[in-house]
């Protein structure tokens, strides 16, 4: 545990961290989406990258697959075993603008269980749920 000035620097937060073929397009697409931004990016010799992205503050981790680290991609794996889901004030916004940057419409969205909610999905990158209650 850290002590001293360090104690107060860190506090606890769960991210998910997504492995992807193409991380660099990857992150260009997250920013141009859904507005995130890039708070966090190394970039190996060989292009691969490590990047913390958040969307109004809600952060998650996005990096190149090293399936022989265990980091797969969906493409290695033939799906993904991780959906994700963004609450946001306005989902029929969000989703009009992922969808105008290539995002795959899964299920439009509409009124459902008390939340209006839809899904999409980029090829090669792994679901998003969207919604607001």
């Amino acid at each position: 545990m850290p002590t001293g000035r360090h104690q107060r620097l860190i506090s606890t937060t769960l991210a998910p961290w997504l492995a992807v073929r193409g991380g660099a397009a990857a992150v260009a697409w997250y920013i141009a989406a859904f507005g995130a931004l890039e708070v966090y990016h190394i970039e190996s010799s060989d292009g691969a990258v490590v990047s913390r992205l958040s969307m109004d503050g809600a952060e998650f981790w996005l990096s190149d697959e090293a399936p022989e680290h265990g980091n797969p991609s969906p493409q290695t794996l033939g799906g993904s075993t991780v959906r994700l889901i963004l609450t946001v004030a306005d989902p029929d916004a969000v989703y009009a603008r992922a969808v105008a940057v290539r995002a795959t419409p899964v299920a439009p969205v509409s009124e459902e269980h008390g939340w209006r909610s839809g899904r999409l999905q980029r090829r090669r990158f792994h679901a998003l749920d969207h919604c607001y209650r």
